[in-house]
This record gives C-alpha cells, sequence and structure tokens, in this order.
C-alpha cells in the first residue's frame, strides 16, 4: 500500500512555481496576483483563505485578500467582481464559497471574468474542460489528476467510481478520468444520493474517488483488494480527546480501507493540499496567458 502524499508532492509543486517566479522576477517581468473576496466571517473561509495568501507568499506572487460584510448585498458583491475584472493588475481571483444567503451564488460565478476565473467555476471553463479544451480546471480536480500522475498510478481501461456529484469535484472529476489521455481514458459510474446498491458497484471499482462530506462513509467491506482510494472528504468530528476538541475525519474508514488498498490518500495531507497548489499553478498560468 502506497500512500498519496499530498502535503508532499504540493511542496514540490510550490517549489516549482517559485523557480518560474524568481525567473520572471530576474527578467523584470510583473509577477503573478492572486486575489480572494470574502463575504462574512465563516471562521473556516478565514482560515482556508488565510492559508492561499500564505502560499502565494511563499512561491513570490502577490496577493490581495478583499474582506466584505456578512450584510453585503448582492450588488455591491458584483460591483467588486467587475473592479476586479477590469484591475489589469489581478491576474486571477477567486470568491471564497460558501456566500450568505442574499446572494445568488450562480449569478456571482457567472460575472467573473473567463480569464481571472482561476477556481474554474465559470460555465465557459466548465464547458471547456468537458470538451478537453485549454482552461482552468477547478483547483480540487486538478490536484487529483496531479496526484494519480505524479504517482504513475494507472487509469487506462480502469473503472473509476465518483462518490458525490457536486459541481466543484464530482461532476467535473467523472468528466476528467474519461477524457482521452493520462490521468484518464477509464470508465466513470458517479454514484450519488440516490444510488441503490452503492457497496455493489463501489465493490467492483479500480479506482474510487469520494467527495460526498459523510464520515467514513467508505468501509472495507465496500472495496475490492488493490483499489486505488481517493477521499477528498473533510468533515470536523467531535472528539473529547483532542486538544481542539475535534478531529478532521475523510469519507474513507482509513485505517480498515488502507489494508485492502494498493494507493490511498490520507486526511488531512491528502488532496487538500493539492486544492492550493493547483489554484496556484492556475494563477500562473493566468498570468502567462495575459502576458
Amino acid at each position: 500500500m502506497t500512500i498519496l502524499d499530498g502535503k508532499k508532492v504540493s511542496n514540490d509543486i510550490k517549489n516549482e512555481i517559485k523557480q518560474q517566479v524568481d525567473k520572471m522576477i530576474a527578467k523584470g517581468e510583473k509577477v503573478p496576483h492572486l486575489a480572494a473576496v470574502i463575504v462574512g466571517n465563516d471562521g473556516a473561509s478565514l482560515t482556508y483563505v488565510g492559508s492561499k495568501v500564505r502560499a502565494c507568499e511563499r512561491v513570490g506572487f502577490e496577493s490581495t485578500m478583499v474582506r466584505m460584510s456578512n450584510t453585503t448585498s448582492e450588488i455591491e458583491l458584483l460591483d467588486k467582481i467587475e473592479e476586479l475584472n477590469q484591475n489589469d493588475d489581478i491576474d486571477g481571483f477567486i470568491i471564497q464559497l460558501p456566500l450568505p444567503r442574499q446572494i445568488n451564488t450562480q449569478k456571482v460565478l457567472m460575472a467573473v471574468d473567463p480569464s481571472k476565473d482561476v477556481d474554474g467555476f465559470h460555465p465557459e471553463n466548465f464547458g471547456k474542460m468537458a470538451l478537453d479544451m485549454s482552461t482552468f480546471i477547478p483547483a480540487t480536480p486538478f490536484g487529483i489528476l496531479e496526484l494519480l500522475d505524479r504517482y504513475g498510478v494507472e487509469t487506462d481501461g480502469k473503472h473509476t467510481v465518483i462518490i458525490g456529484r457536486s459541481h466543484i469535484v464530482g461532476r467535473p472529476m467523472s468528466i476528467l478520468m474519461g477524457r482521452k489521455g493520462f490521468p484518464g481514458n477509464s470508465t466513470v459510474t458517479l454514484t450519488h444520493s440516490h444510488t441503490k446498491n452503492i457497496t455493489q458497484i463501489t465493490s467492483q471499482a479500480d479506482i474510487i474517488i469520494s467527495a460526498l462530506g459523510v464520515p467514513n462513509f467508505l468501509k472495507a467491506e465496500m472495496v475490492k483488494d488493490d483499489a486505488v482510494i481517493i477521499d477528498v472528504g473533510i468533515t470536523r468530528v467531535e472528539d473529547e480527546n483532542s486538544p481542539k476538541g475535534y478531529v478532521i475525519t475523510g469519507d474513507v474508514d482509513f485505517e480498515n480501507v488502507s489494508k485492502k488498498a494498493s494507493y490511498i490518500t490520507p486526511v488531512p495531507g491528502g488532496v487538500g493540499p493539492m486544492t492550493i497548489a493547483m489554484l496556484l499553478k492556475n494563477t500562473l498560468l493566468a498570468r502567462e496567458q495575459r502576458m
């Protein structure tokens, strides 16, 4: 069994990006600039955006955090997005989700200039991805592909089962794993909350990508020997024995499933670190496209 170490690979990617940024600086070129818009005071979102800012500092990017109050109106947010769209100093920006109830998330994501949509959520970029055209791939699916690539995990002709159909992970992964090329060329089954006999389906899978958000959902009896397990789930579970009062748990019963798997991602330290690394990679791509 091999651990797919997202922490190590993400550090490798950041080092590679820093080398490219150093070359830009040596040539007197403008370095990539990533902006993040956060509306409200959600603790998890603030922590996540903060880690993105620190990652930018590490690789030599410029970064801007735009904080807006929880009472921000949809019009005010759309005005801020248009301001970022028109700002030539900003190469890419993200809108941290979730947004407050008074704001239509889809309308907001549609307002982002596709050439600056480094999250890869705009329908134009999603459509290009589905058509195998060059575009920004959503950061978490991009990170999963990079892990499979760097560890040389065989995907050609394999049966990939995806658990969860979100627009952020499940649905794009179903497209990407079935595309021509590597990683890809697999036969994909997309499962969700209405799927019947899910154990029968997962037990036939060569690769399982779980993005459900239900702690320890995937049990050992649901997995065949030597399967590849990608755990995207990340949930805080109360634990009185933990100094923080909680532990971070994935969708996979790691202790038991890892005994059967050929490759498996840990939680934390698997897919999570890859998401930020690939966001940086998309921002570098955005900068290169604007040069």
